[in-house]
């Protein structure tokens, strides 16, 4: 007989440290970069790229790690999985991550493959150009999986970054496995049209199967899996294949498809949009905190809004404002 879970939610995602700086259209177009988007790099273009980056900052990041970050602050019990290096930069993800009190305990990568780092460039208008080294974090092997930390968690939640390599998507469907058999439940966030593209027959498969409980996206992911223009069609196409399926669509606010019936929320107010980076980490992140509260999906989706509205509203990925007292302003 299974126990019963002393944690809340156990996440597999890539360890990354992001590299953040102000950045304009210019230097965009020097280098050759779509706008807003996502890419992933070579390690000489780590080096090349981060030479050519003006002043940075460096914050622990990762989308599945944010979203630990913003269930972490608003009180639930976590833990994660995720490969990082044994050399400065993996200190500082792990640090960073044990400090928010998350549990982190995966054996580190020897070697000469480091930590994992994210090159973001926010322009004047908030947009972030992401440029992706995976360095060790695409190494996660299945043996270093903590099954038992997976099957104590009430939610296991993946990221889809982390099933483009190899390895972690191996470890990935292991711990999926692990988590049904102790009758646990799975959260998957799709993370962006270019994992779709290459991992789409993987995604549908994984909804038809009856593998995922609880389905994160934004418009153009759910659109792009379901191969078509249309959002309400694209929402058609998989609400009765997974009993939660939750979209945002940035100043639209956020729809939640929850056992066949439809809610909609608006998206929080924000007085100045600094940086889009982690909107939907963190849209997660508040989801989840009230959906394990056993709120209603309402409150689950404007609590997801308020802290994507704290996240945008400074530079970085994680919270900087107490998101408890975001909770108790919204729910008083």
């Amino acid at each position: 007989m299974t126990s019963s879970p002393t944690l809340d939610v156990v996440a597999i995602g890539n360890a990354i440290v992001d590299v953040l700086a102000r950045s304009d259209d210019a230097f965009l177009a020097q280098h050759a970069l779509t706008k807003g988007g996502m890419q992933l790099i070579d390690a000489e273009m780590a080096e090349t790229l981060y030479a050519d980056m003006p002043q940075a900052k460096e914050i622990s990041g990762g989308s599945a790690a944010n979203t630990l970050a913003g269930l972490a602050a608003l009180g639930a019990k976590c833990g994660f999985i995720g490969q990082v290096n044994d050399d400065q930069l993996g200190a500082v993800f792990a640090h960073d991550v044990r400090a928010l009190g998350i549990k982190f305990d995966t054996p580190v990568m020897q070697g000469d493959i480091p930590t994992a780092r994210c090159l973001i460039l926010v322009t004047p208008d908030a947009q972030r150009t992401m440029n992706t080294f995976l360095g060790a974090s695409q190494f996660l092997p299945e043996a270093a999986l903590d099954l038992d930390l997976i099957q104590s968690a009430r939610i296991l939640y993946l990221e889809g970054y982390l099933w483009d390599p190899e390895q972690p998507r191996a470890a990935m469907r292991a711990a999926i496995d692990a988590a049904r058999n102790a009758g646990r439940k799975v959260a998957f966030t799709l993370s962006d049209n270019f994992v779709i593209d290459r991992h789409r027959a993987d995604f549908i498969d994984l909804i038809e199967q009856g593998l995922i409980d609880i389905l994160f996206s934004n418009e153009g992911e759910i659109q792009s899996l379901a191969q078509v223009d249309d959002f309400d069609k694209a929402l058609a196409r998989f609400a009765d294949k997974v009993p939660v399926l939750v979209s945002t669509r940035s100043e639209k606010g956020a729809v939640a498809i929850v056992d066949g019936v439809r809610h909609e929320a608006p998206a929080a107010p924000v007085s100045q949009i600094i940086d889009t980076t982690g909107a939907g980490d963190l849209f997660a992140a508040g989801y989840l905190a009230a959906h394990l509260e056993e709120r209603s999906v309402e409150d689950c989706l404007a609590l997801g809004a308020a802290a994507a509205a704290e996240v945008i509203s400074h530079w970085g990925a994680r919270p900087e404002e107490d998101l408890n007292l975001i909770r108790a302003k919204l729910f008083a």
